[in-house]
């Protein structure tokens, strides 16, 4: 008796401890939900689907705190759908096997059951395999979680049964809404002047449960009268940055930088550079991007670019971080204002193309060495104009096999130092013509 007495008070004591705020403002219907309107909204895929009585297995892709679970639970809700939850994380077969059995007694009962697995894409090939017959014959609805690119990281048959939707990092206007709800919640407005309720929200990061963590740690500490910017960050520390070097963080950032570089912008490539070094990017990984970038996008408009590029990097190897890291940024700011040009880029894969088409093709046999008495009665050699004998240094023959017809792969453009490398190629066509070749 005494055992049951003491179960019931450790129940009651559970149900009368204090909740954390993120869990005491948890949305109750999909009309409170903050942000998300791209999926949530009348005419988009959630609205249109509830509205239409019918909900598919989904994918929610999107970085954290920006409502996953809360929404997946809300679906269950709305349908009538057994809410089950689970982690791939801390999941394996055995968990998975025991789900999928309760959720066929559960449909053998007349209900159905809105699995949501948790960081989803942590399954291996083979557990996500395990989904597809349960999903097929209408065991479980899947709704999946995940941070990373779906593309990459889940299969093409759990992807074609399921559509995948992306939820997008809180707006400031949608993380002060959700401030305002905590003050109505706690009863009182938060003891912060304009300018350090403004740096609150950036803090967050666009991460609605951090900024509902931080609103607590800020009601903690009883203050009797406003503070300001300087005095909340000295108390509170930013959140870091989300970026996984190896996930898809990574591949959106180093392309917002080679893109900035391309579409000269200094001032924005420096930003995302900035951020891949304060994410914790390796510089050397940076290192080599860039100098790719001076011979993809820059080329022989600028010539020097691959050199201040491999300076850059050597500077890097001497000095380390983070007095190398400046001579990175050096090489960002000179590749984004240096003329652009990806006429070698594209002559390169042209000619490549050629090669692979016409891949058996000999050289002309006048271009051929004739080191023995058999290759020259062959023909080898015969006929070739030694350039340096000719007028202007240019025999114009002809250098492509016989029965290739010549190719046009590099095409330079009107910019820097390839304007001088086009006067010099219109010279010599010219020649080529004059004199009788190709």
């Amino acid at each position: 008796m005494s055992d049951l007495f003491d179960t019931a008070s450790e129940t009651s004591a559970i149900s009368d401890a204090p909740r954390p705020l993120a869990d005491r403002l948890r949305p109750q219907k999909i009309s409170e939900v903050i942000g998300q309107q791209q999926v949530l909204g009348a005419d988009a895929p959630l609205g249109a689907m509830l509205a239409a009585g019918g909900l598919g297995s989904l994918i929610f892709w999107g970085p954290p705190g920006v409502g996953k679970t809360t929404i997946a639970r809300l679906l269950a809700n709305e349908t009538d759908l057994h809410f089950v939850q689970i982690s791939a994380v801390f999941s394996g077969v055995p968990e998975l096997r025991k789900v999928f059995e309760a959720a066929k007694i559960r449909r053998a009962n007349g209900r159905g059951t809105l699995l949501f697995v948790d960081e989803i894409h942590r399954f291996n090939k083979a557990q996500q395999d395990g989904f597809l017959p349960y999903m097929e014959d209408g065991t479980i609805l899947l709704v999946g979680a995940t941070t990373e690119n779906p593309s990459f990281e889940l299969n093409a048959a759990l992807l074609s049964r399921a559509q995948v939707l992306v939820l997008n990092r809180l707006s400031l206007v949608d993380l002060e809404h959700l401030v305002q709800r905590a003050e109505r919640e706690l009863g009182a407005g938060l003891p912060l002047k304009a300018d350090a309720r403004a740096s609150l929200l950036e803090m967050a990061d666009g991460d609605g449960r951090t900024v509902l963590n931080l609103i607590e740690q800020i009601w903690a500490w009883k203050l009797d009268k406003p503070i300001g910017i300087k005095a909340l960050s000295t108390r509170l520390m930013r959140r870091a940055a989300v970026y996984d070097k190896s996930g898809d963080g990574h591949y959106n950032l180093i392309s917002a930088l080679h893109k900035s570089i391309r579409g000269s912008d200094p001032d924005a490539a420096l930003y995302w550079l900035a951020r891949m070094l304060t994410g914790g990017e390796d510089p050397r990984f940076l290192a080599r991007r860039l100098t790719r970038m001076a011979v993809e996008d820059i080329g022989l408009a600028d010539p020097q670019a691959n050199a201040i590029c491999l300076h850059a990097w050597e500077t890097y190897e001497r000095l380390g971080s983070p007095e190398g890291e400046l001579a990175l940024a050096q090489a960002v700011t000179y590749l984004a204002l240096a003329p652009k040009s990806n006429a070698a880029y594209v002559g390169f894969k042209a000619a490549m193309a050629a090669a692979k088409k016409t891949g058996s093709e000999p050289p002309p046999k006048h271009i051929l060495n004739a080191p023995t008495r058999l290759m020259k009665d062959q023909g080898y050699g015969d006929g070739y104009a030694y350039d340096h004998d000719a007028e202007d240094g240019f025999s114009g023959q002809n250098y492509f096999p016989d029965d290739m017809k010549r190719g046009v792969y590099y095409t330079p453009v009107e910019r820097g130092f390839e304007r001088e490398l086009k006067r010099r190629l219109d010279y010599f066509a010219k020649l080529r013509i004059k004199r009788g070749g190709s």
